[in-house]
């Protein structure tokens, strides 16, 4: 229950009462003006209070009334106290032109004027605006600000970066290593850092290292030898991706060279024996002998031609063949009825086909496409993961098959349709299967251009 007082308790004690009899509506309007007047003072808890005691004695249970918090006199009450400014000291009290010249003059090292470049975009500066008055231009600024941020990680407890390791870093161009690291944990950066400076790494080969330690464990259970590698060794992780690169090669001499660059990294010794027994294989294949392969190294590897285009490929091809494109779920009708070519003007660059076509591919005129221009199709496919093959990635890629080619050969890899969707599956699987004929033989496979810092540098871009 509440207990209510008035304000003017002694004046009402001392007035006489003289009981008077209202009408209804003018004794409610009474109660309403007369409870404008009650305030509470304090909740008596059920369990019994003595009428008669002192107020505030051990009968008496009420929750006591704590006040607002109050500013001092004079000032403003603000519960919210703002961070701490993430300027160095140095540069706290300095206006905003001593501020541009600090930066228009590098005065100081990169990681201390770094801050400056997010404080004046909070004070509503754009990179262009920046670049105009500093000189540093929108991609230098990006690098500096992120670099800045790496390495205040590795100075967090979390990252457990030797301090003494940190001016390495400090000097030109350790914003450039830094910057690589972005994508990785504190833990990691610190174990990638320390990498970098046993090996003296550019930032292409900081680049590297992060790529691999970031990719490393998305292939558990899809590249064979996986397992032999240490996840929390930065040096098996770029050795397994030199590894796997190696399984990719066409070439057995480009085989071998990315074998030696993974044996000089590698840092564990299972890892060591499983580049080796890979770098004798591709040796002995390489002089001519015979190699015997397991069949999980037969299924990991794709039995066709696969080919990553490069930027600007098709524009400098002197060839190139325009062919039909089909979604993999149109199905095998669609892939028949998609146009053949009747007719080609070499001279003038003219192509004749018998029906008209929505979608059209671009592509080099590679020799096995050439051979069957007039009968090739492209499927696209949306998930490179169901290709018959386990390192295949997880990419949108063209498969460029032959539809005048419908026997199945062990060797071979074949296009059919399956649940009204096309699909690439092995000759020899499909041999076991009792399948004999199938709706295109799969000639090369394309692979989308990998977004590489290194094929258009900031300098050009600048």
């Amino acid at each position: 229950m509440l207990s209510l007082s008035h304000p003017h308790r002694a004046a009402a004690s001392s007035a006489p009462r003289h009981h008077q009899r209202f009408p209804r509506s003018a004794a409610a309007s009474c109660r309403r003006r007369r409870a404008r007047h009650v305030a509470a003072s304090a909740i008596i808890l059920p369990g019994g209070g003595s009428t008669g005691g002192p107020r505030g004695g051990p009968g008496d249970r009420k929750l006591p009334f704590t006040p607002p918090p109050m500013a001092p006199p004079g000032q403003l009450y603000q519960p919210f106290h703002p961070p701490t400014s993430p300027l160095p000291s140095k540069y706290r009290t300095l206006d905003l032109t001593q501020r541009l010249e600090v930066l228009r003059d590098r005065l100081g090292q990169w990681h201390e004027y770094a801050p400056l470049i997010s404080a004046l975009s909070r004070d509503g500066f754009t990179p262009s605006s920046i670049e105009e008055a500093t000189g540093i231009s929108g991609v230098e600024q990006n690098c500096l600000v992120v670099a800045s941020q790496v390495r205040d990680s590795l100075l967090s407890e979390s990252a457990a970066f030797p301090p003494d390791l940190i001016p390495y870093f400090d000097s030109i161009g350790g914003a450039d290593l830094l910057y690589e690291l972005r994508f990785l944990n504190a833990r990691q950066r610190a174990d990638a850092a320390r990498h970098a400076i046993d090996y003296r790494l550019e930032p292409r080969g900081v680049r590297e290292l992060a790529r691999s330690m970031k990719d490393f464990p998305r292939r558990r259970g899809v590249d064979e030898g996986w397992e032999a590698f240490d996840r929390a060794s930065p040096g098996d992780c770029l050795a397994f991706a030199r590894f796997r690169q190696s399984r990719e090669r066409i070439d057995v001499a480009e085989r071998v060279a990315d074998l030696e660059r993974a044996l000089q990294v590698v840092e564990t010794e299972p890892a060591r024996a499983r580049v080796e027994l890979e770098l004798e294989r591709a040796r002995r294949k390489a002089a001519g002998e015979e190699v015997e392969e397991g069949e999980a190294a037969a299924a990991a590897r794709p039995p066709v031609n696969v080919v990553r285009l490069q930027y600007g490929e098709v524009a400098e091809a002197t060839t190139v063949l325009l062919l039909p494109v089909v979604r993999e779920t149109d199905g095998v009708a669609a892939m028949e009825s998609a146009p053949r070519r009747t007719k080609t003007d070499v001279d003038l660059g003219i192509v004749e086909v018998d029906k008209a076509w929505a979608r059209w591919a671009v592509v080099p005129g590679w020799g096995p496409v050439a051979a069957a221009a007039q009968e090739a199709v492209v499927i696209e496919l949306a998930d490179g993961r169901r290709l018959p093959w386990r390192t295949a990635e997880e990419e949108p890629v063209l498969v460029i098959a032959n539809r005048g080619q419908k026997e199945v050969a062990e060797q071979g890899i074949y296009v059919l349709e399956k649940e009204g969707r096309l699909v690439v599956e092995r000759g020899k699987k499909l041999a076991e299967q009792g399948i004999t004929a199938v709706a295109a033989e799969v000639l090369i496979v394309v692979r989308p251009p990998r977004d590489e810092d290194d094929m258009i540098s900031d300098e050009e871009w600048d």
